[in-house]
């Protein structure tokens, strides 16, 4: 039997890597970088919550419902934005995250405001998270090597090329931020359902640096290097709570001991798997073979 505690934190775990997933799209495959996507998981928290609460709309409709309305969210802010290149997208996506939990944090006729919004159901058991994030690993996986994943990498590499050899970028890095914050939405409204209570400020900045941080510290690109990343940097809070407000602190010696000891994180660009395996042994190989020649 595992103990409630050990099952919150892979519950944790198993959330935060679904919302990693979507920044991970964004960042490391179509090369957006961003630093407000606890926004999306605020929306798709908070509606899910509303739902639920409120309109006892079940639950799994009410989680769905909220990856949904963060999509739309990040389809409509995506358009304009997305105009932006470089850094410019990113400064203007803090601002953007930022705006949603003021929001969020002054309609409290709607969402309660600071004083938070209680009695969510603990519908995010270990079996649901767990459920939705291989659901949505596997949706990941299909995405990025199919034609979309393709797409994104091209517009990642080098955005004029792409453009001149006449992928639809503007298109490509909107569908991007989209299924981020999808994602996103989808990781909020399970975490409303495991903390059973809800308020702004759990989506602040500090939420947003978070996710990009397990982006880059399992290596850009590498799915597998953001659910490594997430388990990482949730086991090193959990060990450092007693002294938590030292958090950001933790992170920022951790990134830079990581950038310092592997610049491309954890997985760089690689995936677990058979790739993986393979040139691990091939790595082998040749230096044994160097070595004999030696």
């Amino acid at each position: 039997m595992i103990s409630g505690y050990i099952e919150g934190i892979i519950i944790l775990i198993c959330v935060n890597s679904i919302a990693a997933m979507g920044v991970s799209l964004l960042t490391g495959f179509t090369g957006i970088f961003t630093l407000g996507h606890a926004g999306y998981m605020a929306i798709g928290a908070y509606t899910a919550a509303i739902l639920s609460v409120r309109h006892d709309v079940p639950w799994f409709a009410a989680v769905i419902a909220g990856g949904i309305l963060a999509m739309v969210v990040a389809y409509l802010i995506g358009v304009p934005t997305l105009k932006l290149m470089g850094d410019y997208f990113a400064i203007a996506s803090i601002g953007l995250g930022e705006t949603i939990r003021l929001i969020l944090e002054n309609w409290q006729s709607f969402t309660r405001g600071a004083r938070g919004f209680p009695g969510v159901t603990n519908f995010t058991t270990l079996p649901v998270a767990a459920a939705f994030f291989l659901g949505m690993l596997i949706l990941m996986r299909f995405l990025i090597n199919g034609n979309y994943g393709r797409a994104f990498k091209a517009c990642r590499d080098d955005y004029i090329a792409a453009s001149l050899l006449g992928f639809k970028t503007a298109h490509y890095r909107v569908m991007s931020l989209t299924i981020s914050g999808f994602y996103c939405g989808i990781a909020g409204a399970l975490l409303a359902g495991f903390l059973t209570y809800l308020q702004p400020v759990m989506f602040d900045m500090n939420k947003s640096t978070e996710l990009t941080a397990v982006v880059v510290f399992g290596g850009l690109g590498s799915i597998s290097g953001s659910i490594i990343g997430t388990a990482v940097i949730g086991l090193v809070t959990e060990v450092f709570r007693p002294i938590s407000q030292y958090r950001m602190l933790i992170y920022g010696a951790t990134m830079v001991l990581i950038m310092v000891v592997r610049p491309e994180g954890i997985m760089g660009q690689y995936e677990i798997g058979p790739k993986l395996i393979r040139a691990i042994f091939s790595r082998k190989t040749e230096n044994g073979v160097n070595n004999a020649h030696g």
